[in-house]
């Protein structure tokens, strides 16, 4: 499982993150993505904590906090959605193949 991160400030590090969610258990893997473009942090991350019971402690205790000046989100991570997958068949133009 893992834990989706919103409404971070852009300053925050991978480090400030991993030490927020030490205090509810063991950290495995923070990850904060960046702007393809600019390189930003995108003002979202992703925690991975040992095991589901320490990340629902701090999914508890970390939803709706005040860090860093900002409400953060804090909840179960989603599967990422295939963007690519339209769900029909043939070509885009949205006309039927015959």
């Amino acid at each position: 499982m893992s834990i989706y991160v919103g409404n971070l400030s852009y300053e925050v590090t991978q480090d400030d993150l991993s030490n927020v969610f030490q205090e509810y258990g063991k950290v495995t893997r923070v990850q904060l993505p960046t702007d393809r473009e600019t390189g930003r942090p995108r003002g979202f991350g992703f925690v991975e904590m040992e095991t589901d019971a320490e990340e629902a402690i701090a999914i508890e205790a970390l939803d709706g906090a005040e860090w860093m000046g900002r409400d953060i989100k804090v909840n179960k991570a989603k599967p990422r959605e295939d963007k690519g997958s339209s769900g029909r068949s043939g070509d885009r133009s949205g006309y039927p193949r015959h």
